[in-house]
């Protein structure tokens, strides 16, 4: 009975994993018979070299089931006390609508969609996208707007960057910073700054003028609430050829007049008022406006609006040549990521609201600050500033009364070192909140009635926002602002723009190095619980006993599973963990009166963020040569790092490496660049072939960033959010980031912050450490032999028909094969674009296309992936590889053939005109399985260049609109 018992309670615990890893234990045995080896453990052996296979397991603990993961992790919420908050300073409550939360937050036809670099299969969160930039663009009155970037400090970072692009101001080095800019923003700018080795001035705005400096920023309302006529500084900035940036506060600008009316060059901020959880920081998509002249500058994606091949209009990211892959080091910045799922979320709330909508609960926010104020000030309490929106800043002898007493009934103010505190409402304040907040200001017995002070301020009017700054124009007024506010059209709105897009709900996403897994149910639910999605990041931290618990448990297992001594979870995006990690090592060179070093080896098969980052930290890059295999020239290493050695800062390496093999000399290359002084930096996108069977930490890197979106189960949203946290080495534990609002142990004090919260995105923080918790040691060891079993299955498999470019010892691949299509369009002219696009009519999206080499195809299957589904995409490539040959044997001409007119929607199908040398039917049901699924693509081929030569990033005219 016991060992029943015993056998039972193993099965439950194993319940997740099998669950997790796609194959069965039959699917696994066919495919290990296909790689002629007898188990599992045999194919790792040829696969993974022996001289970097950890010598002990992992200790992260058993797994637990969904359960028992779910009901201890519930626990650990309760610990966080969910207070009121009027902290503000960039997080505010909001009222995320229900219709969002479930069918878009909650909804996996959203969260598990890929970056849209495939468009034709991306038209939905594309037209969302744009949405939210045209609702930039209408609140900023700037002419440009990207669709997100990472959070307002970042954002802000980058706008720095944007300024010293353009300025004309060629010789001025320093950019100001007002001093009622938020303080976590003037942190994040000032880091930014000394890797690029610009000086930061910080002081009164209207001394911005008095200085020599190629760009200004300043928050619009202050941190502390003041609303000012910047006007004149923006001219007085401009007047010395400077760019003028405003931080804005996205909800105030529907009373106060835009920005960009006064001139301003850049406006930015956060959209998280727009309906998306505070979260304890993150994720929130920030929001950028500038110039249309400075477009070429722009940081982060741009929406654009083209033609498809029939004339349509079809919405693709436009003048990707910026990103990063493919102009690394001459990129504008190293973001990879965006914060699309909560740019979307942002943008629907603008939708479902509309204008209007939107302007009565900005008015109802400042309606209630203006109640609040008048009662305080009929009370004898004296407020900082005259002007406001939603902020009231006190400076009070009583002030630790007050605060006492507001802790005590379970609310949030923020403080100063001046002895103020101040008070932000918010959409989500009540009456009865006033009511409260009067009782906490100033006693029991203060004799104010809400609704008589109301009454009062409606009949006075305000004059709390300038009369020179009131908004008087309309925004929002293109149709799907104004068309969508009963919960029946908003709901079908957003099930039609779903429905245009493929996404891991549907089929397999095999993008090599981007690790499309499964993404479990289990694991995203407690990122809605309140206790998680509603705490301000900067709450005292007894408030958030349970965040501290998880983040210091997922901390101490990612320690254990990278091998390193310490892990900060602050970056928010993989681009941010690389560049974290290099101002480790920049200050750990530093500390050793080694400031000199500053050259930077990079291979050449690297991501293109490598090099990005390590010219945002300044270092002079170099590259080293790969040989005809794809691993690192050994010989050009080996000289390259002698001739650089007294400056050689570091390496970036990825392992596996881009080319998907575990290169047998990685430890060799860690020696080498250690002997010369050097860190080694190992990127950690690959980091899925090494849990539980090596780690970056035992192979002999210094230091590693982690895609939590990729190895660790958050999902990718559409392109962002994600999870860049680094782990290090005790030696390079000090010099991890902190952050100036919240202090983060085991860090140098006055180490500065990379993001604007000091734990990052850490909402999403529960799903890796969900992931983890049900996975255990042995089912994350699993994972990773089991990616390694898909790979190699789908290697040998689709080796039949076509070259596979790199392989590693024994003729395997690590997690990711990359197939060579160069050779067939060669002998047919078919481009590896036009393979891309017909995977489309076959219900799948393409692989990584072209990178890491031109005319490629980089698949990764994942371990989540059954061998069903794998065989299913293998036969939809050997298909298309039998169209190619139809082409070169000239039964199909080069302009006349499927592939070259795919991907095919029901219109072009169903048309009236059909004269292509193939049949409508095979057209759209190439094979029998696409007709159990069929995904139909919604727009023909999209013509880039036209989209290029005519920039439109809005949404089209109305006129359009209605045509």
């Amino acid at each position: 009975m016991s060992n029943a018992k015993s056998l039972e309670e193993l099965e439950q615990k194993q319940d997740f994993i099998r669950r997790h890893i796609g194959p069965s234990p039959a699917q696994v045995s066919d495919m290990l018979s296909a790689l002629e080896v007898s188990s599992v453990q045999e194919l790792i052996d040829q696969t993974v070299p022996a001289s970097i296979r950890l010598e002990q397991p992992l200790t992260v603990g058993e797994s637990r089931t969904e359960v028992e993961t779910l009901s201890y992790l519930k626990s650990v919420a309760s610990k966080n006390k969910v207070f009121k908050s009027y902290i503000g300073q960039g997080y505010h409550p909001t009222n995320v609508p229900h219709v969002i939360l479930r069918n878009v937050l909650e909804n996996p036809g959203w969260y598990t969609a890929y970056t849209p670099y495939q468009p034709e299969i991306a038209q939905g969160r594309l037209e969302s996208l744009l949405n939210f930039q045209t609702m930039t663009l209408d609140l900023t009155g700037l002419d440009l707007a990207s669709a997100s970037l990472l959070d307002e400090s970042t954002a802000a970072a980058e706008a720095m960057g944007l300024a010293k692009r353009v300025s004309k101001a060629k010789k001025a080095n320093a950019f100001f910073i007002a001093d009622d800019v938020h303080t976590q923003t003037i942190d994040v700018v000032t880091t930014r700054a000394e890797q690029f080795g610009f000086e930061i001035i910080v002081g009164k705005a209207e001394d911005a003028v008095n200085h020599d400096i190629f760009g200004a920023l300043f928050q619009y309302p202050t941190t502390s609430g003041e609303v000012v006529d910047i006007t004149d500084l923006i001219a007085g900035v401009q007047s010395k050829k400077a760019i003028a940036c405003v931080a804005a506060d996205i909800m105030s600008l529907l009373l106060l007049k835009a920005p960009g009316k006064l001139g301003a060059d850049v406006v930015l901020g956060s959209a998280q008022r727009f309906g998306v959880p505070m979260g304890y920081g993150g994720p929130h998509a920030a929001f950028f406006a500038t110039r249309d002249a400075y477009k070429r500058s722009l940081p982060g994606r741009i929406i654009g609006v083209s033609k498809d091949r029939l004339g349509n209009d079809a919405l693709r990211m436009a003048m990707q040549t910026r990103e990063q892959h493919i102009r690394r080091d001459k990129a504008n910045s190293n973001i990879c990521t965006a914060q699309v799922l909560l740019a979307n979320m942002a943008a629907f709330y603008a939708v479902y609201h509309g204008p209007q909508g939107l302007k009565t609960i900005a008015q109802r926010i400042h309606r209630f600050a203006d109640i609040l104020a008048s009662g305080l000030k009929a009370k004898g309490i004296a407020l900082k500033h005259s002007t406001w929106f939603d902020t009231l800043t006190i400076a009070d002898d009583s002030k630790d009364d007050v605060i006492a007493r507001a802790i005590a009934k379970g609310v949030n103010f923020a403080t100063n070192h001046e002895g103020e505190y101040s008070i932000s409402v918010s959409e989500t304040t009540t009456r009865a909140d006033i009511a409260e907040l009067f009782d906490i200001i100033l006693g029991e017995g203060h004799g104010l009635s809400v609704d008589a002070i109301a009454a009062d301020v409606e009949a006075n009017g305000s004059e709390s926002i300038p009369a020179s700054l009131v908004r008087d124009d309309e925004v929002l007024t293109h149709p799907n602002f104004n068309s969508y506010h009963s919960e029946t059209d908003m709901l079908r709105y957003i099930k039609r723009l779903e429905s245009k897009d493929l996404s891991l709900n549907h089929s397999m996403i095999s993008l090599g190095s981007c690790t499309m897994k499964l993404n479990a149910t289990a694991e995203m639910i407690p990122i809605t619980w309140p206790e998680f999605a509603n705490l301000h990041p900067f709450c005292p931290l007894d408030q958030a006993e349970g965040y501290q618990i998880m983040i210091g448990e997922l901390h101490d297992w990612l320690v254990n599973i990278t091998g390193y001594d310490a892990v900060s979870l602050q970056p928010n995006s993989g681009a941010q963990g690389e560049y974290a990690g290099l101002i480790a090592i920049r200050k750990y060179h530093e500390s050793r009166g080694d400031a000199h070093r500053n050259v930077c080896l990079i291979p050449s098969s690297a991501h293109g963020t490598n090099p990005a980052s390590a010219q945002m930290a300044s270092m002079k890059i170099v590259v080293v040569n790969c040989d005809k295999n794809g691993n690192v020239d050994m010989a050009d290493l080996k000289a390259k790092a002698e001739e650089v050695s007294e400056s050689l800062s570091c390496i970036m390496i990825t392992y596996p490496s881009t080319h998907g093999v575990y290169e047998e000399t990685i430890r060799e290359i860690c020696d080498i660049i250690h002997e010369h002084g050097g860190q080694v930096y190992m990127d950690g996108a690959n980091m899925n072939a090494q849990v539980g069977v090596t780690s970056p930490g035992f192979i002999g890197s210094d230091v590693s960033h982690l895609n939590l979106h990729k190895t660790f189960c958050i999902p990718h949203g559409g392109g962002g959010p994600g999870v860049g946290p680094i782990g290090v080495k005790s030696h390079l534990a000090p010099f991890m980031p902190n952050h100036s609002v919240i202090n983060v142990p085991g860090t140098n004090i006055g180490n500065g912050a990379v993001s604007a919260a000091p734990y990052g995105s850490a909402a999403i923080l529960p799903i890796s450490w969900a992931y983890i918790t049900m996975m255990g040691s042995e089912g994350l060891k699993q994972a990773t032999e089991m990616a390694i079993v898909n790979a190699n299955y789908l290697t040998h498999e689709l080796s039949k028909h076509f070259p596979i470019l790199y392989r590693g010892r024994n003729n395997r691949v690590a997690h990711e094969c990359i197939v060579d299509l160069r050779p067939l369009k060669e002998l047919s002219g078919i481009t590896e674009m036009d393979v891309a696009k017909r995977l489309q009519d076959y219900g799948f999206h393409s692989p990584t296309m072209s990178f890491p080499v031109a005319g490629t195809l980089m698949i990764e299957p994942t371990e989540s992936e059954s061998k069903g589904e794998i065989d299913r995409f293998i036969e939809a490539m050997v298909s298309i590889k039998g169209e190619i040959e139809k082409v070169i044997s000239g039964e199909w001409s080069i302009e006349n053939n499927p592939l070259v007119f795919a991907p095919h929607t029901q219109g072009d199908v169903l048309g009236n005109e059909w004269d292509r040398a193939y049949d409508r039917f095979y057209a759209a049901f190439p094979v029998p399985a696409v007709a159990k699924n069929k995904f139909w693509p919604t727009v023909t081929r999209i013509d880039d260049v036209y989209g290029d030569r005519n920039l439109v990033c809005s949404c089209p005219a109305v006129e359009t609109y209605r045509d």
